[in-house]
Order: structure tokens, then C-alpha cells, then sequence
């Protein structure tokens, strides 16, 4: 039988004085979210806290789900998240122009539907190989597949920090969709875009260790 081991820690890092990331961990549900708050003082903070407490709700009861209802679920969480967002933006002039972006995964058996919007990122940590398995949703990343950059010049691009795509920013929401099978061993860990892994598991500052499918880890480094 599966079993989920799951470690969760955010940090302000070095440049906010407050943390706008929220997170989800619950093995329980087969369930686990990370969103990074955007909009700096239009209350990023309040968009991430919408995006993991709807996950919960959306969520909270259904431990046992087919594939279907995984994705239904997952797209339902993002799209209610979206609206709730956009309301309040709407409703209190202080929130204009904050959102979020937001990875989720969810569990079924022993398979996975994983949601994702913005720039923060889902590695594939397996057989002591780590793999990113989303593609930002960013300007640099944009000019990567055009060619008009190369993978190397993101890093250090004075626009590596302009998002296509978030929660609750525009009216529409386009969401990307992964699913995957899970085997045995060291699995996956969902991050923040900021995150540097192989400096990370070069310095052991992150031990990850799961019997099964996944570890969310949200670094704000």
C-alpha cells in the first residue's frame, strides 16, 4: 500500500518583508498545493490564502476518486479560486491587481492530476534524477521556445520575473493539466520558481524522503 510522507516550509526569503505563500499538505486527502501571492502591497497574501484554503474545501471529505473526478476536482479548485480572487480584487480597492500562482496534486490510487498556473514549478525527483515536469508561464520562458533567448540567459534576464499566466488576474484562467503514474522510492517535490535544485541537494539544506508518490516543499529562497 501507498503511503505519502509530506514536508511543507515557506520563507519571506531576502527582499519582502512578508510572506505571500500558501500551502496545502494533506496525505489524508491525496492532496497538496503551493501558491506564491503576487501584487506586493495589492495583497499577494490574501490570493494565496484564497488559492489553498479553496483546494481544502474543494477537497475536504473525498479521499477516494477516479481519474475523472481528480481532474474535475483540480479544475474546480483553480476555476473557483480564480473567481474568488477576482471578486475580492473587485469588492476591496486594496486587493486590485493581486493573484497567484499555484501548483496542485493530487492523488488517486496510485496515479496523479497535477494543475499548474504561473512561474512556481513541479520537479520529478526519481531514481536520484531531478526533473522538471512543468513549463513556466513567463515572458523569458516564452522567448526560450521562440529562440530568441537561450535556457542560459534566464537566470540572470532583467524580465524573468513578468508572468503570462496566474490566478486572478485576468477573466479567463487557462490551466495546464499533467498526470502521471507513481512508483516506488523517492519521488516528486513541488517548489518555487526560485528554487535552485541541484545547489539544494548538493548542500543538503532540503532532505526529501517519501515511500511512495510526492513531497510539496515551497522555498523562498
Amino acid at each position: 500500500m501507498s503511503k505519502i510522507i509530506s514536508y511543507g516550509k515557506s520563507d519571506a526569503g531576502l527582499r519582502r518583508s512578508n510572506n505571500e505563500d500558501a500551502f496545502v499538505l494533506k496525505p489524508e486527502l491525496g492532496l497538496f498545493a503551493v501558491a506564491d501571492g503576487m501584487g506586493g502591497a495589492a495583497s499577494g497574501e490574501v490570493a494565496s490564502r484564497i488559492f489553498s484554503d479553496t483546494a481544502y474545501e474543494v477537497f475536504s471529505g473525498i479521499s477516494k476518486r477516479s481519474e475523472e473526478e481528480t481532474v474535475e476536482f483540480v479544475q474546480k479548485t483553480f476555476q473557483l479560486a480564480h473567481e474568488r480572487i477576482l471578486s475580492s480584487s473587485q469588492q476591496n480597492p486594496e486587493h486590485k491587481g493581486m493573484g497567484c500562482t499555484a501548483e496542485l496534486i493530487a492523488f488517486y490510487n496510485a496515479n496523479y492530476v497535477m494543475g499548474h498556473v504561473g512561474d512556481s514549478r513541479t520537479y520529478l525527483l526519481r531514481q536520484g534524477q531531478l526533473r522538471q515536469i512543468t513549463k513556466d508561464h513567463s515572458l523569458v520562458q516564452e522567448q526560450v521556445d521562440q529562440g530568441i533567448i537561450s535556457s542560459h540567459e534566464v537566470r540572470t534576464h532583467s524580465l524573468k520575473h513578468v508572468i503570462l499566466r496566474a490566478v486572478g488576474i485576468e477573466e479567463t484562467l487557462a490551466l495546464d493539466i499533467i498526470k502521471g503514474k507513481c512508483q516506488g522510492g523517492v519521488e516528486s517535490t513541488v517548489v518555487d520558481a526560485t528554487f535552485d535544485p541541484p545547489k539544494i541537494l548538493r548542500k543538503g539544506a532540503v532532505k526529501l524522503m517519501s515511500l511512495n508518490p510526492v513531497i510539496p516543499a515551497k522555498a523562498g529562497i
